[in-house]
C-alpha cells in the first residue's frame, strides 16, 4: 500500500520519494507490461513510460479514485497507446481459420494444474493482436466495445481475436496435457 506521504513527495519532486514509489509499484506495473509485450524490454521500456506518466499527474489524481486502481489505468492505457503506435508500422496480421475444440476435457483437467507463469509462457506464443485482446478482455476485464474503442478495431474483430486466443491456448495447453506424465490412482 502506497502511502499519501509517499505521494506528496513524489508530487514535490522528491527523487527519494519516486524512487521508492517506482520500488512500490514495480511488481505491479511490470506484470501489466509482461501481460502485453513479448520480451522485457518492451515490457520494461512501457513500464518506465507509464511510471513516467504516474509522477505527472499525481497532483491531478482524484483521491476518491484508489491509487492501485489509477496506477493500473495509466499503465494499460500506455501499453495500449504504444500498440496504436507501432500497428501504424506494421502490416496487416494474416488471420488464420479458428482451431477445432477436441480434447477439451484434457486441456481442463491440465489447466486446473497448469501454473501462472506457465500460462504465461503460453500466452506469448499468441500473436500480439490476439494476445492484447485476450488480456484486455479475459483478464483485465474490458468489454469488447471498449476494446475495439481502445485498439481501432470492430466488435467483432475484437471477439474473433478473443476466439482466437482461447483456440490456439487451448491447442498448445491440449499438447502439453499430452505430453505429460499420467498420475495414477494408488489402490
Amino acid at each position: 500500500m502506497v502511502s499519501d506521504a509517499l505521494i506528496a513527495g513524489c508530487i514535490r519532486k522528491d527523487p527519494r520519494a519516486e524512487h521508492e514509489l517506482y520500488r512500490a509499484l514495480y511488481p505491479l506495473m511490470m506484470g501489466i507490461c509482461s501481460r502485453y509485450e513479448r520480451n522485457r524490454q518492451d515490457a520494461t521500456a512501457r513500464m518506465n513510460e507509464g511510471f513516467l506518466k504516474v509522477l505527472l499527474n499525481l497532483a491531478k489524481r482524484r483521491p476518491e479514485v484508489p491509487f492501485e486502481a489509477w496506477v493500473r489505468r495509466i499503465i494499460i492505457n500506455t501499453v495500449i497507446d504504444g500498440f496504436r503506435k507501432e500497428k501504424e508500422r506494421k502490416t496487416r496480421e494474416s488471420m488464420d481459420a479458428p482451431m477445432d475444440g477436441h480434447g477439451s476435457t484434457e486441456v481442463n483437467d491440465y489447466l486446473r494444474q497448469m501454473e501462472a507463469e506457465a500460462f504465461a509462457q503460453l500466452l506469448h506464443q499468441v500473436p500480439d493482436m490476439s494476445r492484447k485482446v485476450f488480456n484486455l478482455f479475459a483478464i483485465d476485464g474490458y468489454g469488447h466495445a471498449e476494446i475495439a474503442a481502445m485498439l481501432g478495431i470492430s466488435e467483432g474483430t475484437s471477439k474473433w481475436h478473443v476466439s482466437h486466443a482461447r483456440g490456439l491456448l487451448q491447442e498448445a495447453i491440449a499438447g502439453l496435457a499430452r505430453k505429460a506424465p499420467k498420475k495414477t490412482a494408488l489402490p
